[in-house]
């Protein structure tokens, strides 16, 4: 989830390093962050597994006024990365601009004594949601919180995004498409991004725009919940999402905003889990979605893998992805009329990749797809499976959705 490294402020080390290639023993390493003045509880939190991994609240740091810090025990080279929080994921710290740090990372000696010293930490939520602005978005947000569904069992936030010129008099007869997309959290602001990196979807759509290559388009983003894992697997609760954007989300946008509610101006888009997702609504709920943008797909997914994430990991578990199995079984079906465009990294989870997409493009050409027109598989050298590199590469798949303009209603 958190990916991405910078340096420490400073390492002090107090004792010499092991003998390089020779397993050292345990080491013991200490965390300090100076954090401002009347800061409540903060929190050590990292990619090992006594931080959850990821927990918010993974270790106390203990102190009091500005510093704060944690000793954990590493074994000798451990690569770890780390974050500060107050607990929950939207507090953690951020820089003195007010955007969240990407990882911190150390590889543990000894004796190591490690310093930051932290900006601050996220605000509540709602007061960054209330000062959208503040994000430096192109274009206007439209934050709606807490939004239940008879479907899915957690409320979610749902952000949509108008263009710019969308509440201008000389606008008004204009109609839009739109896309869905997921994880709406990462989409367009960066203070409330996981990673600190937004996708920059809107600096995307006006630089598409301002070439004159597309039309804009309306984007309307759920965010993710704690059962992220689930919501967006076609073989878990996928079927009640799809029943949630489609009977519930979807009338109530058609119905404020200006949109083009047919099919073939109704589009899905997501990364990782998400772009499972917008592949079942494309081939499952085509009458809806005409097309859909997939990114970093999450074409590994197992029974096995899940059961491993959620601790339930047993001999039964089948490897096989759920993907090769609903294509070898039939499930996979592909209706007519769908555009569809995948894409993949070679760095990170996305190394792994290649293989099922390489069985996902034989099996749309054996339904009679054709590659370049009716679907699209690309591959992105030294991207990684993460923001930044989503972030570098949404203009192509906005642009591959929105190629095809339909006339104005």
């Amino acid at each position: 989830m958190l990916r991405c490294l910078i340096p420490a402020l400073f390492v002090l080390t107090l004792f010499g390093c092991a003998e390089e290639d020779e397993p050292g023993p345990a080491a013991q390493v200490t965390i300090i962050a100076d954090v401002p003045t009347d800061t409540g509880a903060v929190y050590l939190t990292g990619s090992d597994e006594q931080f959850g991994p990821w927990d918010a609240a993974g270790v106390l740091m203990v102190g009091d006024d500005t510093e704060r810090r944690a000793s954990v025990i590493l074994p000798t080279g451990t690569d770890l990365q780390y974050k500060f929080t107050l607990g929950d994921w939207s507090r953690e710290a951020v820089d003195d601009n007010g955007f969240p740090y990407p990882n911190f990372s150390l590889i543990a000696e000894d004796g190591m004594v490690v310093a930051h010293r932290l900006g601050g930490f996220k605000p509540e939520l709602q007061a960054l949601l209330d000062d959208w602005q503040g994000s430096g978005v192109i274009g206007t947000l439209v934050h709606e919180t807490n939004v239940k569904s008879a479907f899915l069992a957690l409320p979610r936030n749902v952000t949509v995004w108008l263009p710019p010129g969308y509440s201008d008099p000389a606008n008004q007869d204009q109609r839009y498409r739109v896309i869905y997309m997921t994880d709406g959290e990462n989409l367009f602001d960066p203070r409330i991004a996981n990673t600190g990196i937004d996708w920059g979807v809107d600096e995307a759509m006006a630089r598409l725009v301002e070439a004159n290559n597309v039309e804009p388009a309306i984007i309307v983003a759920t965010w993710s919940t704690a059962q992220r894992l689930f919501d967006y697997s076609p073989w878990h609760n996928g079927p009640d999402y799809a029943r949630m954007l489609i009977e519930e989300v979807k009338p109530h946008i058609d119905a404020g905003y200006r949109t083009r509610p047919g099919r073939e101006d109704t589009f899905a888009m997501g990364s990782s889990m998400g772009g499972l997702m917008a592949t079942y609504l494309v081939t499952q709920h085509s009458d809806t979605f005409s097309a859909c943008g997939c990114v970093s797909t999450h074409v590994t997914l197992s029974e096995a893998m899940i059961a491993q994430w959620t601790g339930t990991d047993t001999p039964s578990a089948a490897r096989q992805t759920y993907l090769d199995s609903a294509i070898a079984e039939g499930r996979l079906s592909i209706p007519p009329s769908v555009r569809m465009f995948f894409d993949y990294g070679t760095k990170g989870l996305d190394a792994d990749y290649g293989p099922g997409h390489d069985a996902l493009r034989a099996h749309l050409k054996a339904a009679g797809l054709t590659e370049g027109a009716e679907f699209l598989i690309k591959d992105y050298p030294n991207a990684d499976h993460n923001e930044a590199s989503w972030r570098a590469r949404v203009g192509d798949q906005l642009a591959w959705l929105l190629a095809e303009r339909a006339p104005q209603q």
